[in-house]
């Protein structure tokens, strides 16, 4: 259980490593369509960074949900941790498309 537990932690900080750098790029992505856009039109930096903090709202929420199912057991932080690494992936697949721009 320790060890699924362990490996469920390491995916989860993989993915998260993945997410910030997909991240940073959608980011810079952002700015660059702000730039371009007259001030009044602006906004897309900021519209990526509140979807971004009400994703993480919601991801952590979800996945303590998940983690109920085995309230109080040694299997708590496993489902936690495997939601958060699961969800964290498909999050960090979407960013990098937004980062890549719509070029392609």
């Amino acid at each position: 259980q320790m060890e699924i537990t362990a490996c469920a932690g390491m995916a989860f900080e993989a993915a998260d490593r993945d997410l910030n750098a997909a991240y940073a790029q959608a980011r810079d992505q952002m700015r660059q369509i702000d730039s371009g856009l007259p001030a009044n039109q602006q906004g897309a930096e900021i519209a990526l960074r509140d979807g971004q903090r009400a994703w993480i709202s919601f991801r952590d929420n979800t996945c303590a949900a998940e983690g109920f199912q085995m309230r109080g057991g040694s299997g708590e932080q496993m489902l936690v941790l495997g939601c958060m690494a699961r969800l964290t992936e498909a999050r960090a697949e979407d960013l990098w498309v937004l980062a890549a721009g719509m070029e392609g």
